[in-house]
């Protein structure tokens, strides 16, 4: 069996169109290809598991809150991977430092929460896309809401986070990172 395949589209450019704002990280650049420092520090990948830093700015000013996320489209399996999902991010916070992610919670946002990423861990799970395969894309998006609370609890998935947020939406920033064994 090959580990080839052709690339998935960009999930995000399927969705209704808004406009967007710009999402920068000082650990993980735009198409680079994340350090170990963001890989997954299991399943022999052999990362330290930390969330990369990230920044955003240039979202509607009517917005209310946040939701971070990483998401690989190019996993090997039906539906790609959510590797994180940060639910529920005031308005007044437009950075997240390194390590936000980690499954303490100490460096989520007050009034903030994780779901469970497709691991099962309400944290960030770094990149681990299986030896040989081609490179993935790891996507960093921020989605500005018009709610201040999304409506949800911390035992939803990150398809039910994503669905709830679609009507909310009014902008979204995607930064597209890359990793391979």
């Amino acid at each position: 069996m090959s580990l080839q395949r052709p690339t998935d589209p960009d999930p995000y450019s399927l969705l209704p169109e808004v406009p967007s704002f710009t999402l920068t990280s000082k650990d993980a650049p735009a198409d680079e290809q994340l350090a170990l420092t963001h890989v997954y520090s299991g399943m022999g990948a052999g990362g330290d598991n930390r969330s990369p830093q990230l920044s955003w700015e240039g979202f509607p000013a009517e917005t209310q809150s946040f939701v971070v996320t990483c998401f690989d489209p190019d996993a090997p399996i039906p539906g790609g991977f959510w590797h994180w999902t940060l639910v529920d991010v005031p308005a007044d916070v437009a950075e997240l430092p390194t390590d936000a992610g980690s499954a303490t919670g100490s460096g989520v946002p007050a009034g903030a929460f994780q779901v469970p990423n497709d691991l099962g861990e309400r944290a960030y799970a770094g990149a681990a896309p299986p030896p040989g395969d081609r490179p993935h894309r790891y996507l960093f998006a921020v989605l500005a809401l018009d709610v201040p609370k999304l409506g949800v609890n911390d035992q939803v998935t990150p398809a039910v986070v994503n669905f709830t947020a679609l009507n909310h939406t009014l902008a979204r920033a995607v930064l597209s990172t890359t990793y391979e064994h």
